[in-house]
């Protein structure tokens, strides 16, 4: 008895340890690894029971980082690795996504669905853009996103209507016109990252560029 007393003291003093532990380190490796991309401001993990962690299963991840760089394919493989949680906040005051920076941009995870959204200035698409080409919003229903482009996108030199939307899980990009639809262009694709649609809408009279979102799921 007195054995199996102890042992159970013992197991119970492991598990109050691990309890208070082991958030504290998934959050050092999460801020380690997001780190790498920029610069983390705080991050949090709640866990219950906290051993879950150990085999990357948790209640819940808040993440807040001044800025962040990073490719889609880095970005891809971050969300891949966090597949384990089921609730997850991210805020990055500036992110840069390849070649599309953003301000104040916001990505929840809910299970597997996964909402992005951020600001993007007019100078932050042009300058993900090559050098003199243009683009310009036309209207954004349905997950989808129409534009009229300009300085030769698409292999056509004359300004062109073109619309960017999910396909079989992929961002892609088109001309519209009955002989230019198939001239498609992949924006993002990836085996994990599943998107479902996209959105944009003018940020405002005062501002000038547009609130852009995004919506996906994990696969």
């Amino acid at each position: 008895m007195k054995l199996l007393l102890f042992l159970a003291g013992g197991v119970l003093v492991v598990l109050v340890l691990a309890q208070a532990l082991l958030p504290r380190f998934a959050a050092s490796m999460i801020s380690s690894r997001v780190g790498r991309y920029g610069s983390v401001e705080s991050v949090s993990v709640k866990a219950w029971p906290a051993v879950k962690l150990l085999w990357g299963s948790a209640d819940s991840v808040h993440v807040r980082a001044v800025s962040l760089a990073l490719s889609p394919e880095q970005a891809a493989k971050l969300l891949w690795e966090a597949r384990g949680v089921a609730r997850m906040d991210v805020a990055v005051g500036r992110v840069k996504v390849g070649p599309l920076a953003l301000s104040d941009a916001i990505l929840t995870k809910r299970g597997s669905t996964l909402a992005g959204r951020g600001q993007a200035s007019s100078a932050d698409v042009r300058a993900a853009l090559p050098p003199g080409f243009d683009v310009r919003l036309l209207r954004s229903e349905g997950g989808e996103v129409e534009v009229q482009t300009s300085g030769g996108l698409f292999g056509v030199g004359a300004s062109v209507d073109a619309v960017a939307l999910a396909r079989e899980g992929k961002l892609v990009a088109h001309p519209l016109g009955l002989l230019l639809e198939r001239l498609q262009l992949t924006l993002f694709s990836d085996p994990h990252v599943y998107v479902e649609a996209v959105g944009a809408s003018p940020q405002g009279a005062q501002t000038a560029g547009y609130r852009l979102t995004i919506r996906a799921s994990l696969r």
